[in-house]
């Protein structure tokens, strides 16, 4: 990714805040937490059918992926692993990724520039910190082209790594998508998709949804 000018103000922010990087343990190497992001986003991209242009978000505890409790211990390596891991398939793709930050924030997103335009979704200004709005927010302000902060969004398909709870953020009507890749570390992965609301009452027609099978609950 290029430089840009959020950069220099997200890392020192991090440093202000007397943050410390978040040292890995062994059983958690960054090679395989992006590996298994990697196979996660895999999974789901698999069974959403996302499109060019169309928003993914993740929320992502990095203190859950090193088995401690969400918002106790935050780790910019095990973030970097992550962003590491969906990145690429994302940026292949066409699509855009909203980081949520963490609960200090609202639950605020960090978003390209440009998907920020073509949705019409206005910014704010602050800048995200591993202490207010977490370590995969922090570093995805570094990662992006040209990143900036919005308070809400509509994403049509995205993974919670560590139960931080995105629904908030997806389009009605969100719809699970059970995956193997259940852990991320040791955080469990939940994958959504979206699809459009069914309206108009029993004589409505809609387009063929194959053959439903269990029941809801």
């Amino acid at each position: 990714m290029g430089d840009n000018p959020s950069t220099a103000a997200s890392t020192a922010a991090s440093t202000a805040a007397g943050t410390s990087t978040g040292a890995l343990p062994g059983a958690a190497s960054p090679g395989a937490i992006a590996e298994q992001a990697r196979a996660a986003l895999a999974e789901l991209l698999a069974v959403a059918g996302l499109k060019p242009g169309q928003i993914f978000v993740l929320g992502c505890s990095t203190s859950e992926i090193l088995g401690q409790r969400i918002g106790s211990l935050g780790s910019l390596e095990a973030a970097g692993a992550v962003l590491d891991g969906l990145l690429p398939s994302l940026e292949a793709g066409g699509i855009f990724l909203a980081v949520q930050c963490c609960e200090h924030l609202n639950r605020a997103l960090v978003v390209e520039e440009e998907a920020a335009a073509r949705y019409g979704l206005e910014p704010v200004t602050v800048i995200p910190v591993p202490r207010a709005g977490g370590s995969t927010a922090t570093l995805a302000m570094q990662r992006l082209r040209s990143p900036l902060v919005v308070e809400s969004i509509r994403g049509h398909a995205g993974l919670d790594i560590g139960l931080t709870m995105i629904g908030m953020h997806l389009l009605p009507v969100a719809v699970p998508v059970r995956i193997s890749q259940e852990y991320v570390g040791a955080a469990r992965v939940v994958a959504a998709k979206t699809r459009p609301k069914l309206i108009g009452g029993a004589r409505a027609v809609y387009p063929p949804a194959g053959p439903v099978h269990g029941k809801c609950d």
